[in-house]
């Protein structure tokens, strides 16, 4: 329950581009509230400049040191209201603030959401992949090892996947993505969403890659990639693929077993390294 002396802290979203993507209700709480947390200080004095708000800025993210945060928690406990922003969209979604909000509940403190922009959900709604069931994953490793080992654990999943991606290490995800997913594979791609140069592609994987290996201007700004998940349909292990399997697991290594099962029933290699993994388990 939330002390009636306690403030609340607000999670307020704001513009990933368009200044007109500012709600109304985000205004009056950011120009109401007692001070601001957000990320960078000099970056969101532009945003606030341009809509009159006034309210004193305080640096904010996951891994400042604990003074900061026991600053707005003193704030927020002394029943003032404190808003937290990200440098762009909805605070959390692949931004700081969790420590934050976890802290403030902890002690009690409302945490009230603003609700605005967020790339990922705007890129979801234009991607033309099945939306009724979604997969959030945020940014891939950096390193292509790590990023494939990634991307090989969510080959099974059935729900479509929503990644943030550098514009630097983009061609680099795609060509990764046609390895695991195959070069047919269903994709998305939303840049620089609201943007003046805001691109969208949807094609396969190997169609991707093509178009942004021609444009280097594809591989600039801020990247929304969306997979399509497997399809049902695409499901090929059977009970008699299941047991060849075992046989070859007792016998061979995890990936030349499900390799070898999928060559022995034309079955699906990925599904059965996944099934694999499973059965180690």
């Amino acid at each position: 329950m939330n002390s009636n002396q306690s403030g609340t802290l607000y999670v307020v979203a704001t513009p990933i581009g368009n200044l007109g993507d500012m709600v109304p209700r985000a205004v009056e709480i950011l120009q109401s509230v007692k001070a601001i947390a957000c990320e960078d200080t000099r970056h969101s004095k532009k945003l606030l400049d341009h809509f009159r708000i006034d309210t004193p800025l305080m640096a904010y993210h996951d891994h400042s040191d604990k003074k900061s945060s026991h600053k707005i928690l003193v704030q927020l406990s002394a029943g003032n209201n404190i808003a937290l922003i990200s440098d762009a969209g909805t605070p959390l979604i692949s931004d700081p603030g969790y420590r934050l909000v976890l802290a403030a509940r902890q002690q009690g403190i409302s945490v009230i959401p603003v609700p605005g922009a967020c790339a990922a959900i705007a890129a979801l709604s234009v991607a033309g992949l099945p939306t009724d069931r979604f997969r959030f994953i945020g940014f891939l490793p950096a390193k292509s090892t790590q990023r494939k080992k990634v991307l090989e654990e969510l080959s099974a999943v059935p729900e479509t996947m929503v990644f943030y991606e550098a514009p630097h290490r983009i061609l680099e995800t795609l060509r990764d993505s046609v390895e695991v997913f195959g070069p047919e594979h269903s994709g998305f791609i939303a840049r620089e969403l609201s943007k003046t140069f805001e691109t969208y592609l949807h094609g396969t994987l190997a169609e991707l890659v093509s178009i942004v290996e021609a444009d280097s201007n594809q591989q600039r700004g801020e990247i929304v990639l969306v997979l399509a998940g497997r399809e049902e349909s695409e499901s090929t292990v059977t009970v008699d693929g299941e047991r060849v399997l075992r046989l070859l697991l007792a016998e061979l290594p995890t990936a030349k077993a499900a390799a070898l099962t999928a060559k022995i029933t034309g079955g699906d290699k990925k599904q059965f390294y996944q099934m694999a993994l499973a059965l180690k388990e």
